[in-house]
């Protein structure tokens, strides 16, 4: 079983999405990181429901896919910065407002910063606390929004309007 599995959306007999789901039916689905030549919204949005952990633009610099894939092996979230801001302008625009979570204004910051890829450590370090405090956000943000680990509840935000 591989540490990591690179995969591109679009490939020549199925999408990427499309093997995440197979591998994820079949119990062998892997840490995945996505490599895309384009910041499709919806397409991001499936690839997070199929199991991947990152989002990754063709064009990153070699040191930025080496940080990725040891970040996606060691269990984080990674999504590029720009992927992140389109995703994020694009659900906000069309997600509903009338739902509002329970989550405080620091919890929803940390949730920003967990969508942008930043491990506790550096969310700790950004916005000057202890790192213990943001695992103790991190777990409150898993627990109000149902969910089980750090890509589901981004996800589970972005959907929600929450950011």
């Amino acid at each position: 079983r591989p540490d990591v599995l690179l995969l591109d959306v679009r490939m020549p007999k199925k999408s990427g999405v499309d093997v995440l789901r197979e591998l994820a039916a079949a119990n062998a689905l892997p840490p995945t990181l996505i490599l895309t030549t384009f910041e499709d919204s919806a397409v991001v949005l499936e690839g997070v429901r199929a199991g991947a952990r990152g989002f990754m633009l063709k064009d990153v610099s070699y040191e930025q896919l080496i940080h990725a894939i040891h970040a996606i092996a060691a269990g984080e979230t990674l999504f590029q910065p720009a992927i992140t801001h389109r995703l994020l302008r694009n659900v906000a625009a069309a997600a509903p407002r009338g739902e509002q979570s329970e989550l405080t204004d620091r919890e929803r910051e940390v949730v920003r910063l967990m969508a942008g890829g930043y491990s506790n450590k550096e969310i700790a370090h950004a916005l000057g606390t202890a790192e213990g405090t943001i695992k103790n956000h991190v777990s409150n943000i898993l627990s109000k929004l149902g969910v089980r680990d750090r890509t589901r509840a981004v996800l589970k935000a972005l959907e929600s309007g929450l950011l």
